[in-house]
């Protein structure tokens, strides 16, 4: 099986008491989210931050997808994580294994291809990660979610309402779907944004994952 590999940050302050893992989108690679490592270190000064490069080559001749999209079909776009999951699902037991943590000191992070895989993996996880952060993405196969919820972690979604390559629709219907699958779902709108993240959802983002790990989150169901 593919082993993934990409950019990492260690903990700020040298002792590693949490670790967030942040999936890139369609064609970019690790590095495009390990930068946001510097903005969150200060709220964060304990968490190893890594970046993995998606495990295929992009379709369109540069960096990495995690599958394959020729088109937003939703039948293809559940193919194709389901072919990634047992990937990235494996990727998170390694570097949980390597810090010496378990998932109560994980945060999966995303954007776009990478928010939907990091729904996807991390609630069908035994264990709930501390929390989720999705920026610009979309839940994928949600008619399925309710058979194979296996965690109820606290998540963030986050989007563009001017996003061109996945409307702010998507955010919409997924937190939905999530909430009607007993999750805690908070969601934020940045206005005049397009397929990207900004300062707002960036301060959002972190103020969230510290109180994940601080525990003032708690998992629905918990």
């Amino acid at each position: 099986m593919t082993t993934l590999t990409g950019p990492s940050v260690p903990a700020a302050s040298g002792r590693t008491e949490q670790l967030v893992i942040l999936a890139h989108g369609y064609g970019a690679d690790g590095n495009d989210l390990i930068s946001l490592a510097p903005y969150w270190q200060r709220l964060l000064p304990n968490a190893a931050f890594i970046a993995p490069n998606a495990p295929e080559r992009c379709d369109v001749g540069f960096g990495y997808q995690w599958f394959p999209i020729s088109r937003l079909d939703p039948v293809e776009i559940l193919r194709g994580i389901l072919a990634a999951a047992p990937i990235f699902d494996r990727f998170i037991d390694e570097e949980l294994a390597r810090h010496g943590l378990d998932e109560t000191k994980l945060a999966l992070v995303g954007f776009s291809q990478g928010t939907m895989m990091s729904l996807h993996v991390g609630l069908r996880r035994k264990r709930a990660p501390a929390a989720i952060v999705g920026y610009s993405g979309a839940l994928a196969g949600a008619e399925r979610l309710a058979d194979e919820i296996a965690c109820r972690p606290p998540i963030l979604l986050v989007h563009g309402d001017m996003d061109e390559m996945l409307p702010v629709s998507r955010m919409h219907h997924a937190a939905e779907a999530l909430g009607a699958a007993g999750l805690s779902v908070r969601w934020h709108v940045s206005r005049g944004l397009g397929h990207g993240i900004d300062p707002e959802g960036l301060e959002l983002g972190g103020q969230f994952l510290m109180d994940a790990f601080a525990g003032s989150l708690m998992a629905a169901g918990a």
